[in-house]
């Protein structure tokens, strides 16, 4: 599917056909193109945690307060992200660029983030939401409906996956077939009320 076509018609989904699948080959170049998606500094937060168990996904429904779609949709991750990936190895994250490269960016990176626990969370937040981006219409491109979710209790939704120390959760992602069309766009806000040049002071 063409890009413009995958973000315009890309809806969030609520109702799915619970008979349909993800072949494994679809699965994993979903998420090999969603690991594309940009970090700072190549961090690579995010970790993806994949549901496939019945009964937990039947937890987590109750923790997201009965929203069918954890249980229907064909898969269930529940996008993470790692606070502390900053100081995890960074050499790591530029492994394969040249010497003179990771020689600068490596000691770059820990002193940009050490000490900034504000900065290190917004970072891994804003993580989560590129990848989210790029595996939903990553998705829609080949042919599959999303739903970005963020109505559940945090709380209990980390207890059921026992999320790491030092880990947040940013979203879940249900992934599937719509067994029913997405309903239209609530309101679409003009560009003029969302589109500032150089400065927001001026801009009635």
């Amino acid at each position: 599917m063409e890009l413009f076509k995958a973000v315009e018609s890309r809806r969030s989904v609520k109702h799915f056909d619970v008979t349909a699948e993800m072949p494994a080959e679809d699965f994993t170049r979903l998420v090999q193109a969603t690991m594309l998606s940009p970090t700072s500094y190549n961090i690579q937060h995010w970790r993806f945690l994949r549901i496939t168990d019945i009964s937990l996904r039947s937890q987590l429904k109750d923790a997201a307060w009965g929203q069918q779609q954890v249980e229907d949709a064909s898969e269930l991750i529940i996008l993470c992200a790692d606070i502390n990936a900053w100081s995890d190895r960074p050499e790591r994250y530029w492994a394969e660029a040249p010497k003179e490269a990771r020689d600068v960016l490596v000691p770059m990176l820990t002193e940009f983030y050490k000490g900034k626990q504000q900065l290190q969370r917004d970072e891994a937040i804003r993580s989560c939401g590129l990848a989210a981006q790029t595996m939903m219409l990553a998705a829609k491109s080949m042919g599959y409906d999303t739903g970005a979710m963020v109505g559940f209790d945090p709380e209990r939704v980390a207890e059921l996956i026992n999320l790491p120390e030092g880990y947040l959760i940013g979203m879940m992602i249900v992934i599937g077939k719509a067994a029913k069309v997405a309903n239209g766009r609530g309101g679409q806000l003009s560009i003029n009320e969302v589109l500032f040049e150089n400065s927001f002071l001026g801009n009635d």
